[in-house]
């Protein structure tokens, strides 16, 4: 670890004020992605997806909830999950059995509720490994397992991205180029906010192209403000219980695999910012218990999936501030801003085509982390178990676009492909011989295993 400048385990010596100040530098590192995933959920579920408020507030309870379970020892925030993206745009195109005549606004819940029960395997998972220890239980999701898994996550999105982008090229092509430039050539808070910076600036862009009387190529308005206007200033946030029905479950639960492993990482990933081993004490059965548990509580009030967010630990790294404190001060910030409803309907006015350049990057960025979990974990290809584990999953994963379907009883039930990639390779994994992973062998390596958009890898 750097240490040029001294760390502060305790904000209180610097007082009130630059407390506040820190706790915002938090949030605005959050607040991009977090923000981003109901936006994009929106588009899937035609305007009637994710509330952004609701969002907002799930984020900043759940961040407060995982403190309280992780011993407020933890300096991590909860955000929105990506891995999930793939989930929903799946349960927003079923058109089987229950699902064959509803609505978007109404399939909604059932995602959620899939989520609730995805949530609920980190309490498994924790369970398993306070009971049996880690390492075992890593044997059973090796990299060869959950890096083509998080490839086939990033992959079946990416006709979405085109299909959002090709609405206004331009916006589209501003977005993708301030994430590429920032994420590149940015210095300091900058670097860890690309994704926050590419939808403030095309926004800006778009605001100047809507003022000189420039329209999309299919004539429509590039922003509508109909909406805005009608929202009120500050109200509460327009819950809604989540339902549950096992072709959902069967969608979403299979993601918690990925989710999981991104955890474990990041866990590892703040344990070495930070010097701590969290690993240990508070555990990470204590941590899991924490996302799981805050997951499936956004979940159930219709929120997205939560998940432990690597932009936070970079501004850890950026700031040497590593005060848990200062973390749970940005999920008060969030839970203030999801009273506000106009801001929320300004932020849902976002151009699709500036969502589409964003999902360029984001979406093609899931998939080069899946590749990066198999790199630097060192999966070895030159041998024919880990090839046939890894084509098995992709094929499937890639393959099955419309899912598998069958029925139980009276019952018509969807395996989708990213469920059957990852049921088989589960099973290819253990039952093939030759097992060749060892979790905690290469500390760098693991701490590089989940969905993060923006890691920080350290060794001891």
């Amino acid at each position: 670890m750097n240490h040029e400048t001294e760390p502060i385990r305790n904000a209180s010596v610097l007082g009130i004020p630059k407390m506040l100040i820190l706790g915002l530098q938090h949030m605005f590192a959050m607040f991009g992605a977090t923000i981003l995933v109901p936006i994009l959920v929106n588009g899937y579920f035609e305007g009637e997806g994710l509330s952004i408020q609701v969002t907002l507030i799930c984020a900043g309870i759940g961040t407060l909830f995982f403190h309280i379970c992780s011993k407020l020892k933890v300096p991590a925030f909860l955000g929105s999950s990506f891995a999930f993206l793939g989930g929903f745009s799946t349960v927003a195109n079923l058109d089987t059995g229950i699902f064959k005549n509803m609505s978007m606004g109404e399939k909604l819940p059932y995602a959620c509720g899939g989520i609730v029960v995805a949530g609920l395997m980190y309490l498994v998972l924790a369970l398993v490994i306070k009971l049996v220890g880690i390492k075992k239980v890593m044997r059973f999701l090796p990299p060869v397992v959950t890096g083509p898994i998080i490839i086939c996550i990033g992959l079946s999105l990416a006709p979405s991205a085109v299909s959002n982008a090709s609405t206004n090229w331009i916006l589209a092509l501003i977005a993708l180029s301030v994430i590429i430039v920032f994420n590149i050539w940015g210095k300091g808070m900058f670097r860890i906010i690309p994704i926050l910076l590419g939808v403030v600036i095309s926004y800006a862009a778009a605001l100047i192209l809507n003022a000189c009387g420039f329209v999309n190529p299919d004539g429509s308005a590039i922003l509508d403000f109909t909406n805005v206007a009608a929202a009120s200033v500050v109200g509460l946030p327009p819950f809604e219980l989540c339902k549950f029905d096992l072709t959902a479950i069967l969608v979403m639960a299979p993601i918690a695999l990925a989710t999981m492993m991104e955890h474990i990482g990041d866990m590892s990933a703040i344990s070495a910012t930070v010097g701590e081993n969290f690993i240990e004490n508070p555990g990470l059965h204590r941590t899991l218990i924490g996302d799981g548990l805050a997951t499936s509580f956004s979940a159930l009030v219709g929120g997205p999936a939560n998940t432990t967010y690597g932009e936070n630990t970079g501004v850890l790294e950026l700031s040497k501030v590593y005060d848990p404190k200062v973390i749970r001060l940005a999920a008060v910030y969030a839970v203030i801003l999801s009273f506000l409803p106009k801001f929320s309907e300004i932020i849902s006015s976002l151009p699709s085509a500036i969502i589409g350049g964003v999902s360029f990057m984001l979406y093609g960025m899931i998939s080069a982390i899946g590749v990066r979990n198999v790199v630097e974990n060192h999966v070895d290809f030159t041998k024919s178990r880990n090839l046939i584990i890894a084509a098995v999953i992709l094929v499937s994963g890639l393959g099955f676009s419309n899912g598998l379907t069958f029925t139980i009883g009276t019952t018509s039930v969807t395996l989708t492909g990213l469920a059957i990639a990852a049921i088989a390779g589960i099973l290819l994994n253990a039952i093939l011989p030759g097992k060749d992973y060892n979790f905690g062998e290469d500390p760098g390596a693991d701490a590089s295993r989940g969905v993060d958009m923006n890691p920080i890898k350290k060794e001891k």
